[in-house]
């Protein structure tokens, strides 16, 4: 690969005029190895880029006044100066000068307290390159929450534990993977984590001189459990939604495909139009009784939990299935009490009980096991209101069952994969796992953990 390494090597000669590569000639194998080497190369220079900023943030310090460095530029931070220096964001900026107050050459003070184990162990992680200074900044913000109330040594432990993750990681997945180590080392802090988003919810009408109106806000995990999927349904189609085996919402698939409305546009009607439609109805007309389908998932052990917190709160962790922070046992109780719940009884490996059926396509009862069970799509993690279910061993070629064991969920796009590539998802007791050839058409199998918050916390709590 003589190409990228000559560029790679050529990249911190500032006396060389940047110019672009042709890689078009290359193979896909060592595309991607190109990418990675491009990773890595990313991280080290956001690691110097961290500490550079570092340092201008300690310069820029307030108690030097007007000579600090900022200040002497004419502007109010440092995050100001790097973002006009960088020709950057200052929440970029501001990105940098978080993660340089984990780097073990960070400026400190004689008064400083002594930095905790588990952030030496992320500014660590930085300084060598191992994860990007995005992924220290959302697992110092997750853990961070949790370490005034847990020991020193279990959140090192954690943050290592995340760390050795993080590279085959995307950041999203990350922050849930993070959201729920932090949830297993605070169990008590999850009714005041709860409160703290809740209280952030708005939502803001902004009349535009061009005479739109500008819409933001910002949904709790309550609130989007029930919008987002509602949204979801109406758009599947557009992202990727599962295909359809009836008629008529086949029907209505393809309507979707044709129309000319872009996907965002399709969102807003809809939501404008279950406004339009609520405000034509009676008091308790448009839905009744009934609610929409949100379902909350809550292990028996924790919604029997009889310890309680100083405030009354019952211990433990419930998540609304599509949302991956937790809420507290209390908020489960509320929606059970409202709504009644449906026992999914799970054996000692996680594994659904068997409610198989000898018919080709799975029950609804079934999808809503798998989806408490699989969290979404086993493959890249898309919602469970995107996904499809999946025979594990193929219905027709394989003779396979329509079984809770034999099925998972997987998205469209990755079910086409499966099928179009010949690619195979195997079960080994409890645990699933993708068969697939690498580069050399080697068989390889990669692990399908289940991404449902709520299985993990069964497990680790049995």
């Amino acid at each position: 690969m003589p190409v990228l390494t000559d560029t790679l090597t050529r990249i911190g000669d500032l006396s060389v005029p940047a110019a672009p590569v042709s890689l078009g000639g290359l193979p896909d194998a060592e595309l991607l190895i190109a990418q990675r080497q491009l990773g890595e190369v990313q991280r080290r220079l956001s690691a110097l880029a961290a500490s550079v900023a570092g340092e201008i943030a300690h310069r820029s310090r307030r108690d030097l006044g007007a000579a600090g460095l900022a200040a002497t530029q004419g502007l109010r931070s440092a995050e100001d100066l790097i973002a006009k220096v960088t020709g950057g964001s200052r929440r970029d900026a501001h990105t940098l000068v978080k993660a340089a107050e984990l780097l073990p050459t960070a400026p400190r003070g004689d008064a400083a307290p002594p930095v905790p184990e588990w952030r030496q162990v992320i500014g660590a992680a930085v300084a060598d390159a191992t994860i990007s200074v995005e992924a220290a900044g959302i697992i110092r913000t997750r853990l961070g929450a949790a370490a005034d109330r847990a020991d020193g040594t279990v959140v090192a432990d954690a943050a290592r534990t995340l760390i050795a993750a993080a590279p085959g990681m995307k950041l999203e997945d990350l922050a849930a993977r993070a959201s729920v180590v932090r949830d297993e080392l605070d169990l008590a802090g999850i009714p005041a984590r709860e409160d703290e988003l809740r209280a952030k919810r708005f939502l803001r009408f902004t009349k535009q001189l061009d005479g739109m109106t500008r819409v933001t806000g910002l949904l709790d995990q309550e609130s989007a459990a029930i919008v987002v999927p509602i949204l979801d349904a109406a758009t599947s189609p557009r992202r990727g939604g599962p295909r359809f085996v009836d008629p008529t919402a086949a029907q209505r698939a393809e309507g979707l495909m044709r129309d000319e409305r872009t996907t965002d546009q399709l969102t807003l009607d809809v939501f404008v139009e279950l406004i339009r439609n609520g405000s034509r109805v009676d008091d308790g007309v448009l839905l009744g009784d009934r609610k929409p389908v949100v379902r909350v998932l809550v292990t028996k052990n924790d919604l029997e939990n009889p310890i309680r917190d100083a405030d009354g709160n019952r211990i433990g962790a419930a998540f609304f299935e599509g949302q991956t922070d937790a809420v507290s046992i209390g908020t489960a109780e509320r929606f059970i009490c409202a709504g009644g719940a449906i026992p999914i009884q799970f054996d000692a490996d996680g594994r659904v009980l068997n409610l198989g059926r000898e018919q080709r396509l799975f029950s609804e009862k079934q999808r809503v096991a798998m989806a408490a069970r699989d969290g979404g799509c086993l493959m890249c993690g898309a919602p469970p209101s995107w996904c499809e279910a999946h025979h594990i061993d193929h219905w027709d070629e394989h003779a396979g069952l329509t079984d809770i064991d034999d099925g998972v969920l997987v998205c469209r796009f990755c079910h086409l994969n499966l099928h179009n590539q010949k690619w195979r998802i195997r079960r080994d007791g409890a645990e699933y796992y993708l068969e697939r050839p690498d580069a050399f058409g080697l068989l390889r199998r990669i692990p399908l953990p289940s991404r449902s918050p709520a299985v993990e916390r069964l497990r680790q709590s049995a």
